[in-house]
């Protein structure tokens, strides 16, 4: 019988604080050994990773695979395979998919039609709305990571629950210690605004910008902010575009909040510069900004008041993407570039590997109380691990994309660093280009 299962040796190690060559070692699944010169007599597998660097699986709490009901956008196997072709090991699923995932019957529902799909480990989120909050118990007893509220218009419409159903909601997530993570928008303005714009006769894409101002995520975040202050409750504001929201946030969470914030790559890396490019293809909500709220963005990571990112994933069909700007869909895909970016960006220096690592795998794992099972690169972990050569580079195009349709601003773009094995409870899922499972499983909260 062999001492264990896979040894990985003279790589760099990323730690949270700090990188060290040594060697990974893991059995059943879980690392078993951390050191500088251990070795070991019998193995499955042994990976010389000289020159590479050895990073934590990320965790993208931020998914639209759109299964079941709208798979004509994509799917969740498309998802969880670009998840472990971009380094992510764990995904969150978003619950807005026919049927919504707002009962105990539907998250079983969700389960069978996905579980035997699943190329990551995964989470589910259930949906929380006007007329199902007696359902938050039942879905926490089927194992949702959290729950979503929708306070702005989003992909299936629906409606969000009102201010007493929030003090409720935010009251049994501070009980049951869940997180409760919301798309924050003022929908009133959002209506009145658009409607504006429309008898203007505007249909260019900074059209959409211009009716979702800063206000309405600085007014919807302060709302959750009060009610989280006087319930104890977890609140996780989502996608987060304007950098003066992290303000808020900061502010609250100084005065003993639990109220966390997310950002997404597309806020970090385009701007409403980018709309003479690509269209009505990023429009997403909330939307890009200017050049200088992405400064700020950059900055807000850099001070730390932003808690986490993800990629807000969300595939649409062409023909949804191709209309004017008012009835085009908002999103596009993400999970698998979302680490990759955040990687490219600390190989340039623009941000440091150790950030990249808290904001992506560290920080979503204790959010959704994962960690140290996840998030991590320590003894006792899950050996959910990337094997990156940062001397190489990786250019986004059509056929290493899973998907069913290549709509990304990000195709074509080269990025610093190639990932040469992506490897899940010590298993080997990704390697020469190739994704292998499937081997995710659910990961049920207890």
């Amino acid at each position: 019988m062999n001492d264990v299962d896979v040894v990985i040796e003279n790589g760099k190690i990323a730690f949270e604080d700090q990188i060290v060559e040594g060697i990974i070692a893991c059995a059943k699944g879980k690392i078993v050994s951390l050191g500088i010169t251990k070795t070991f007599s019998s193995f499955d597998i042994k990976i010389d990773a000289k020159g590479m660097l050895i990073m934590p699986g990320a965790i993208d709490e931020h998914v639209h695979s759109r299964e079941p009901g709208l798979e004509y956008k994509d799917n969740f196997e498309n998802a969880t395979k670009g998840a472990i072709a971009g380094g992510v090991t764990t995904i969150l699923e978003m619950p807005n998919t026919i049927p919504p995932v707002d009962s105990a019957n539907s998250v079983r529902y969700k389960l069978e039609k996905i579980m035997s799909k699943a190329y990551a480990d995964f989470g589910l989120y259930g949906v929380l709305h006007n007329s199902n909050v007696d359902k938050f118990e039942e879905m926490v007893r089927e194992g949702v990571i959290g729950f979503k509220i929708f306070l702005g218009p989003t992909t299936g419409n629906i409606p969000p629950p009102n201010d007493g159903q929030l003090y409720e909601i935010l009251s049994k997530s501070s009980k049951f210690n869940i997180p409760i993570t919301f798309h924050a928008e003022n929908a009133s303005i959002i209506a009145y605004m658009s409607e504006k714009l429309k008898s203007l006769g505007r249909i260019d894409p900074l059209a959409h910008t211009e009716s979702r101002p800063p206000i309405c995520e600085e007014e919807a975040v302060q709302k959750v902010a009060l009610i989280a202050k006087y319930t104890g409750g977890i609140a996780h504001i989502l996608h987060i575009s304007a950098a003066s929201v992290f303000e808020i946030i900061t502010q609250a969470r100084k005065k003993g909040v639990h109220i966390f914030g997310e950002t997404c790559p597309q806020y970090l890396f385009l701007s409403t510069d980018d709309y003479a490019k690509y269209g009505n293809l990023i429009k997403i909500n909330p939307p890009l900004r200017d050049k200088d709220n992405q400064k700020a963005l950059w900055q807000k990571i850099l001070n730390g008041d932003v808690y986490s990112i993800g990629s807000d994933h969300a595939p649409h069909a062409p023909e949804e993407k191709s209309s004017d700007v008012w009835n085009s869909a908002a999103g596009f895909l993400g999970v698998q570039t979302v680490y990759r970016l955040l990687i490219d960006a600390a190989l340039k220096n623009q941000i440091n590997i150790h950030t990249v690592i808290r904001l992506l795998a560290k920080n979503p794992a204790m959010l959704f109380k994962l960690y140290p099972t996840k998030g991590c690169i320590a003894l006792g972990s899950d050996a959910d691990l990337v094997i990156l050569n940062p001397k190489d580079e990786t250019v986004i195009d059509e056929k290493i994309l899973y998907s069913k349709y290549p709509l990304t601003p990000f195709l074509n773009w080269k990025l610093k660093g190639k990932i040469e094995k992506t490897i899940l409870r010590g298993k080997i899922v990704f390697e020469n280009g190739e994704v292998k499972g499937p081997s995710g499983k659910f990961l049920k909260k207890v």
